[in-house]
């Protein structure tokens, strides 16, 4: 029998990709503590899988995710208090890790984006590597209406999106962009009519490369986007010492010279 959790948040691995599918629609996948819980089990459990090779992460029903369900949760188990208790801790908390964790996995995630992406919803679609909107969808750094900051790691990736002063309008005003406003800010990556396609499609198209390579230029870009020059470069020689003459980088050779789709081992 699957718990609250499970029931949440599915997980289904098809082709080296993994769809992750939010599944509270009645309530626009709104975060309650079971939807926190499943959220931060299905990245724990896509990271172990080592064939999966992108992932698409998307909400079912009329929206991605609405946010904070504040009602849900602080009449959680706790109270107030248990709320206070989340915060503190290790680090990242227990709020942060339900984006956090999608940062952590070791292979691009891709964020389908429709309807109401608002507040936690907008910072959980943050820590995708891509976003992909519907041009009606909704987005708002929204927690000034609650009297709240963000805080589900928004500060690892908002920065690499938008200048600080954008930023800082956003989260002061709480105010709602469309997807194709936000693409024109830079908040989203592409707009599409059908983003849960248009994201399987580009999952489809990184998991047919070389598994070494795309994990190699994830963790390239994570570590080396704001570091010193000395350490980026670094970084950048160590990693392809190590991809050189390997057996997906001479198989990534063979496809090329072949002009066919190469064929790659799942690391070990």
């Amino acid at each position: 029998m699957q718990s609250v959790s499970e029931e949440r948040v599915r997980t289904r691995v098809d082709e080296h990709i993994a769809v992750v599918t939010l599944s509270r629609a009645e309530k626009h996948n709104a975060l309650d503590v079971a939807m926190f819980d499943g959220i931060i089990a299905a990245a724990a459990g896509v990271a172990a899988q080592r064939e999966v090779r992108a992932v698409v992460l998307h909400g079912e029903g009329p929206s991605f995710c609405s946010g904070l369900d504040v009602s849900a949760v602080m009449a959680a188990q706790g109270g107030l208090d248990g709320l206070l208790e989340r915060l503190q801790g290790e680090v990242p908390n227990w709020f942060q890790r339900a984006a956090f964790e999608w940062i952590r996995i070791p292979v691009p995630v891709i964020a389908a984006v429709h309807g109401n992406c608002l507040g936690g919803g907008l910072q959980i679609a943050l820590a995708a590597d891509i976003r992909i909107a519907a041009p009606d969808a909704r987005l708002s750094v929204m927690e000034v209406k609650w009297g709240l900051i963000p805080d589900m790691a928004i500060t690892r990736t908002l920065p690499r999106l938008l200048a600080a002063d954008v930023a800082k309008e956003l989260t002061y005003t709480g105010r709602v962009l469309s997807g194709s406003e936000a693409h024109a800010l830079g908040l989203v990556t592409h707009v599409s009519d059908r983003p849960l396609e248009s994201a399987c499609e580009l999952a489809a198209e990184i998991a047919a490369n070389s598994p070494h390579a795309v994990r190699a230029a994830k963790r390239l870009y994570d570590e080396a986007w704001t570091a010193p020059a000395e350490e980026s470069l670094a970084l950048e020689a160590g990693i392809q010492r190590g991809l050189i003459g390997s057996p997906n980088q001479l198989a990534a050779v063979t496809a090329g010279i072949e002009k066919r789709p190469g064929e790659f081992e799942d690391p070990s």
